[in-house]
């Protein structure tokens, strides 16, 4: 005689009560000894609560070598489905360290992918949390293949759903390449790790003495590598940085950010931008001491706060309406641009092409910087990068030239020519080919030279060239800019702007994808 049904719900519980110990009691008490979450945990701390829905939950591998038949466990290593982030439908993979220590195999990658086979089809974010120690050995190719086909979904949805990472253990070999196609890395500091080869290998291939934490940890990848977006102090700041990120985000690349009712008035003045700027040309400011006065209630959401600081990028919103900013930081570099920055730079800005978000540039840019390390490290095609993305953003772009615009990084940072929507200038803004001292070392050389007191007059002459070129009033002549403002009417005028630009129609010539200088 069969079970009875009372007897099948019984087994259908103890069932899903298994499941959710994944590897064990034992294996889940060491990961929280650890500092880290179980997967399950990680899941309900992110999502809203009850909203999770899990699918594959009873799968399990079908490997039959080694000793692989007998540690069958039941969700084989990560826990994958769907549910909502501030009534926000998210698709989400958590992998288990308790399982394999997480490791990809087959049917382990057969869960993933539906997940993401799912975003696609519905539309809605991707996100995976992270904790793995890479291609389980024992299925051999099979657990390469499936990395494949996680890599290979990764990069047909980029740009068509919004994919975030979250690294909350090891991640290394072949499993780096997933989060690497996705939008947005986070590491945790001490518990994170990313890294294609370990110390081990190092060591033994090229003979260097490196940690875990030195070679792949988060500050590593947050400072130097630019692979982590963000450094979050534990797994609570990283799932709290996930959620603020989301609230910016459009649910796919057909759909509109996210609007909310603002609190703040949109033509709220600002009397303090007039002292930002100070007299000497060759003095720096904190240009986030522009950006927060300009956007609503002066949150700004940085976006890879601690690489090439340089330029700052991040998101914020105006009048309620989520936007992209671009901005240098004179206080870093005098703001020029290089290779770190430019890489920055026009990854976040095709990122907002991408998803539908306008582009806010504060400009105050000497140029690119000079040297030997810039020229032989590619400065040419990676200031390209960012040239190409400006270029090829139909979103509505619009430009505060602040103070400095000189040289090829005026025609970068969003200028009119590249299809800038709005663009104007504050009354201490320089356009020009160059800063007047090099310009009047070049023009004027040899009257310079030929001058019995030539420091008195190349003062002159550099007085002359600053009374011509260092000021708005000639671009603006010329058409190259809309308007000169006052500081405090900043924030006004780009509201009233990007509320004209809602209806905007732009588009490319038809083609299967540029060729950005990679």
């Amino acid at each position: 005689m069969g079970k009875s049904t009372h007897e099948r719900i019984e087994d259908l519980k103890e069932k899903k009560d298994k499941v959710k110990l994944g590897g064990g009691k034992e294996r889940i008490v060491k990961l929280h000894e650890a500092g880290k979450l179980t997967a399950r945990e990680r899941i309900e701390l992110l999502l809203d609560q009850g909203s999770f829905q899990e699918i594959g939950v009873f799968v399990t591998h079908r490997c039959q070598d080694f000793d692989m038949p007998d540690r069958k466990i039941v969700g084989d290593g990560v826990v994958a489905g769907h549910g909502t982030v501030n009534g926000k439908r998210v698709f989400i993979f958590a992998q288990d360290f308790t399982v394999f220590g997480g490791t990809m195999g087959e049917m382990n990658a057969v869960k993933i992918c539906r997940v993401m086979d799912l975003a696609m089809e519905n539309g809605a974010p991707i996100i995976g949390l992270n904790d793995s120690g890479g291609a389980r050995i024992q299925e051999g190719v099979a657990s390469l293949g499936g990395y494949a086909d996680v890599f290979l979904r990764n990069t047909l949805a980029s740009g068509v759903v919004p994919q975030i990472s979250a690294i909350l253990g090891p991640c290394a070999g072949g499993a780096v390449y997933s989060p690497a196609i996705t939008d947005f890395i986070l590491m945790v500091k001490k518990t994170s790790h990313m890294f294609i080869t370990g110390p081990n290998v190092i060591k033994s291939v090229t003979g260097e003495n490196v940690t875990f934490e030195e070679l792949g940890g988060a500050e590593t990848h947050a400072t130097k590598s630019g692979v982590a977006h963000f450094m979050c102090e534990d797994e609570y700041d990283c799932f709290a940085r996930i959620k603020k990120l989301l609230s910016f985000l459009p649910q796919n690349n057909l759909g509109d950010p996210p609007r909310v009712e603002p609190t703040d008035r949109p033509d709220r003045a600002d009397e303090g931008l007039n002292g930002v700027i100070p007299d000497s040309p060759n003095k720096p400011y904190d240009m986030l001491d522009v950006i927060r006065p300009v956007v609503d209630d002066g949150d700004f959401f940085e976006v890879h706060e601690n690489y090439a600081g340089n330029i700052i990028v991040g998101f914020a919103r105006l009048n309620g309406i989520p936007v992209g900013v671009v901005a240098q930081q004179p206080k870093v570099l005098a703001g020029t641009l290089n290779i770190d920055s430019s890489i920055k730079g026009a990854r976040f800005v095709r990122f907002c092409d991408a998803f539908n978000i306008p582009i806010i540039t504060f400009e105050d840019v000497p140029g690119f910087l000079p040297g030997t390390e810039q020229e032989y490290g590619g400065i040419i095609k990676h200031g390209a990068k960012l040239l190409f993305a400006y270029c090829e953003a139909t979103v509505p772009k619009l430009t505060v030239i602040t103070r400095k615009a000189y040289g090829g990084a005026y025609d970068v940072m969003s200028s009119r020519h590249i299809r800038g929507d709005y663009n104007v200038a504050w009354p201490t803004a320089e356009l020009a080919v160059m800063g007047p001292d090099g310009a009047v070392n070049i023009i004027y050389r040899k009257e310079i030279e030929d001058d019995e007191d030539r420091e008195e007059r190349r003062r002159e002459l550099v007085d002359e060239y600053e009374d011509k070129f260092g000021n708005p009033f000639k671009a603006a002549e010329l058409g190259f800019i809309d308007e000169v403002i006052r500081f405090e009417d900043t924030r006004r005028r780009i509201i009233t702007a990007l509320d004209v630009l809602r209806t905007k129609k732009s588009s490319n010539p038809w083609k299967k994808h540029g060729n950005i200088p990679l």
